[in-house]
């Protein structure tokens, strides 16, 4: 049953284009939980008319360099002007990529531990994400930024972006997802391009950022959590007091259930 689903750090995600996840019933549910995991996100009445505490963050059309403020324009050809982009394989990113990973996480406002080059490599070997791209520095040709990709039948989600933290400066994320957008929306034809579900760690601006800068918008949905019965236990006894619990990764399973609730904090 779980051939729609992902097992993502303790979590069930649905891996297909979100426009397509259904209301799980618990049965289905609690099936997943038996395979493994603490809990299950089930999202769905995908762009629903109604302000929801959930959404996607998406872009369904692209309108070239004139969608942009002329601000960006100039920022986005100033990139194209020393940077370049390209699809990457596996066996690139495994050579390049490891050290924009650790210097990307360096700049993070939560602190990430970086995997080891190891873990790094072991991840692309098993990445779900089926298509990559990278940004180079034309003058000596260094992979600076890139994005693991997952695309499926009707959508690509920007799942991994990664860049140098000085290479920010000279707008290398501004190029590689301008280049993106354009690719996937007006080349490929898909329907939507997204950076997936509302971030509960917030732990980079990159989400904020894709919507100021880049026209991308909230896709609201319904957000449900299932657990597994002891894991429910333990949240319904730390609800109450999750604004004194400050474990990032227990503060932000707690907030998330608040969303599920239709709380917003």
């Amino acid at each position: 049953m779980n051939k729609g689903y992902r097992l993502y750090k303790g979590t069930w995600i649905f891996k297909q284009d979100p426009n397509r996840e259904k209301e799980l019933s618990r049965k289905d549910a609690d099936e997943l939980l038996s395979q493994g995991g603490l809990m299950v996100r089930n999202t769905y009445n995908f762009d629903c008319s109604e302000e929801t505490n959930f959404w996607y963050v998406i872009k369904d059309s692209f309108g070239g360099m004139e969608e942009l403020s002329s601000k960006m324009r100039n920022q986005v050809k100033k990139c194209f002007k020393t940077m370049r982009f390209a699809r990457l394989s596996p066996k690139d990113l495994k050579e390049n990529g490891y050290s924009v990973f650790v210097e990307a996480s360096k700049s993070y406002k939560v602190e990430s531990v970086p995997p080891t080059r190891e873990e790094f490599n072991t991840r692309i070997d098993n990445a779900e994400e089926n298509e990559f791209w990278g940004c180079f520095e034309i003058e000596t040709d260094k992979l600076v930024a890139f994005s693991m990709n997952a695309v499926t039948n009707e959508s690509c989600e920007y799942r991994t972006m990664k860049a140098i933290p000085a290479y920010q400066k000279q707008y290398a994320y501004y190029g590689l997802i301008y280049g993106m957008n354009r690719y996937y929306l007006e080349e490929r034809k898909l329907k939507y391009v997204n950076d997936g579900g509302r971030s509960i760690t917030n732990h980079s601006n990159i989400q904020p950022f894709l919507i100021d800068k880049f026209n991308f918008r909230k896709a609201y949905c319904q957000l449900r959590i299932v657990y597994k019965p002891w894991f429910g236990v333990v949240i319904k006894v730390l609800f109450p007091f999750r604004m004194f619990i400050k474990h990032p990764r227990a503060s932000a399973i707690l907030r998330q259930e608040a969303w599920a609730r239709g709380l917003e904090e």
